[in-house]
């Protein structure tokens, strides 16, 4: 707002200066171009103004009344292609990485729980988004326990390695981490780390 501004400020002698910022900000010779054709014109309205005369005071005065006025409507139209506003989209990311984060925390809460009262981490049901509950738990999944279209959601899970995981988990009684699921169920282990992040094996 204060650069668009400054060309009426100066009664536009400031104009040439102001496209000549942009020019190099933007790396624009036509904004370059336009700052030569102010500079012109401020240096054409001093020279009129030095001869003394009536008739060049009155071209000279209208001339500099003009470029004021010219420059300061036009610094306000390119404004906003000089100085481009924020994408609100950035500000989204942002909510959306805190977001992220804050679920992380909760997974990290809740198998902390888990850890230490693995009987009160059944009763609220962590890992278990299939059945009503209230505690949230960032949205991990009780490889043990939940049904296989909760373990279909996983990231990286397919529908084979559903089938094998729920046929494992039946045979030996569930797993006790995501590495020994791995192993039995034969899990690609480039899908390892992230379908660890969401993963818990309560017994």
């Amino acid at each position: 707002m204060l650069w668009a501004a400054i060309p009426f400020l100066t009664l536009g002698y400031g104009t040439p200066v102001t496209f000549l910022y942009a020019a190099v900000k933007r790396g624009s010779w036509r904004l370059g171009a336009t700052a030569a054709g102010y500079g012109a014109g401020t240096a054409g309205v001093l020279l009129l103004l030095q001869f003394g005369s009536a008739a060049s005071i009155v071209l000279g005065s209208f001339l500099a009344i003009m470029l004021w006025l010219a420059g300061t409507g036009h610094a306000f139209a390119v404004r906003t292609s000089v100085f481009p506003p924020e994408a609100p989209r950035n500000r989204l990311n942002e909510h959306a990485i805190e977001v992220a984060k804050y679920r992380r925390g909760l997974r990290e809460d809740a198998r902390a729980l888990a850890a230490e009262d693995p009987a009160l981490a059944r009763e609220l049901r962590i890992g278990r988004p299939d059945v009503p509950r209230t505690y949230d738990d960032g949205g991990l999944v009780d490889v043990n326990h939940a049904p296989p279209e909760i373990l279909a959601a996983l990231p990286g899970m397919t529908p084979e390695m559903v089938e094998r995981v729920v046929r494992r988990r039946e045979e030996h009684g569930g797993f006790v981490s995501v590495e020994e699921m791995a192993v039995d169920a034969d899990i690609p282990p480039d899908v390892l780390p992230e379908m660890a992040d969401f993963t818990i094996f309560l017994r």
